[in-house]
């Protein structure tokens, strides 16, 4: 069924079909499909010590403006993130922005953060009390003379609505936020957030979202950043800005951010890197190319402890929490495994 209305969707522009989405959703045009693993104990587990059903996060990206993520939450997903969400307003770079890679089951996209501005945006929140775990991703407006005051601007918007806020640092659709790796900039920004959180008298966890792109170098000084931040997670990864050479549509040179398969193997080997530097002193949400049970399975034996996706709904529909699950079900119980959290980290590569 879904792949004849892929078919119709698949014509339209890929931001008109991701606004149709979000209406249907809104109003509760997608159907909810029976989930025979509802309540599994193999997938139950803890973000933040507040217990989900399971470890599969929605990205943020798909619900940007907080529209749909109690729709998302009756999909099955365990955590839904929306945003970016920056200070204010703004529209974010011109069309078209948005393109479907359908050869290479990925998107590229250029968006540039638009949404309807933090105060909107926790306003809706407010008046829509979510039945999940949400967490808010947070950056700075494109024009502003100091990006870390935008961040400070939004944990103090959000710090009482949200279970958690990821500090992005990775879109590669900002000119520039990808500094924010440096070591000593990471520092003083997580600085300036933990500051905050102490005058707000706030204990929300803080989350960072790091590039698929960076050097091993760097792996190490992000960490020890990380570690002395009393940072509670690590998203790795985002959108890519590179690993075009082996995709065959025609589109794959487009400026922007590429998300979906291409990318699965890059933040699966990235996750190792970081879990073999981190351990279990942080806990790491895998993105990248997560899609199936198999998908989900490998950022897991790498050292994930929650997967997020976004891009994998685009080309699996809106029933894939339940399609990951069941297919994740069967390897879980192939390999004798009673719950899913005993295979984190078991694979390590070179």
């Amino acid at each position: 069924m879904f792949s004849n209305l892929r078919s119709l969707i698949f014509k339209l522009d890929p931001e008109t079909a991701h606004g149709l989405a979000i209406k249907s959703l809104k109003f509760n045009f997608v159907p909810n499909v029976l989930d025979k693993n509802k309540n599994s104990h193999l997938f139950k587990t803890k973000l933040f010590e507040k217990e989900i059903e399971n470890p599969i996060g929605m990205a943020a990206g798909f619900d940007k403006n907080a529209e749909v993520y109690n729709s998302l939450f009756k999909l099955g997903f365990g955590f839904v993130e929306v945003g970016t969400v920056t200070p204010l307003k703004q529209y974010g770079n011109p069309k078209p922005r948005v393109f479907r890679l359908v050869e290479d089951e990925a998107l590229i996209n250029r968006l540039g953060f638009n949404n309807l501005g933090a105060k909107n945006i926790v306003d809706r929140i407010s008046s829509n009390k979510q039945i999940g775990l949400l967490g808010i991703n947070i950056g700075p407006n494109k024009d502003t003379n100091d990006r870390l005051k935008d961040y400070v601007e939004c944990l103090k918007t959000f710090h009482e609505f949200a279970d958690y806020i990821t500090i992005n640092i990775s879109s590669p659709n900002t000119e520039e936020l990808r500094n924010f790796h440096d070591q000593e900039k990471l520092n003083s920004l997580l600085n300036i957030i933990n500051s905050e959180k102490t005058k707000l008298n706030s204990k929300i966890p803080i989350v960072v979202k790091v590039s698929p792109d960076i050097k091993d170098k760097e792996i190490p000084k992000i960490s020890d950043v990380l570690l002395s931040n009393k940072i509670k997670a690590v998203i790795l990864s985002n959108t890519s800005d590179s690993t075009r050479d082996k995709l065959n549509d025609i589109q794959k040179h487009q400026k922007g951010g590429l998300s979906g398969k291409p990318i699965e193997e890059k933040s699966t080997t990235l996750i190792n890197k970081f879990y073999k530097t981190l351990g279990n002193k942080i806990k790491i949400i895998g993105v990248g190319g997560v899609d199936s049970g198999i998908s989900a399975y490998k950022k897991f034996l790498a050292g994930a402890s929650y997967v997020q996706l976004y891009t994998g709904m685009v080309y699996r529909g809106p029933n894939i929490v339940n399609l990951i699950k069941k297919e994740l079900k069967e390897l879980l119980i192939r390999d004798g495994v009673k719950h899913y959290s005993e295979i984190i980290g078991k694979k390590t590569t070179s």
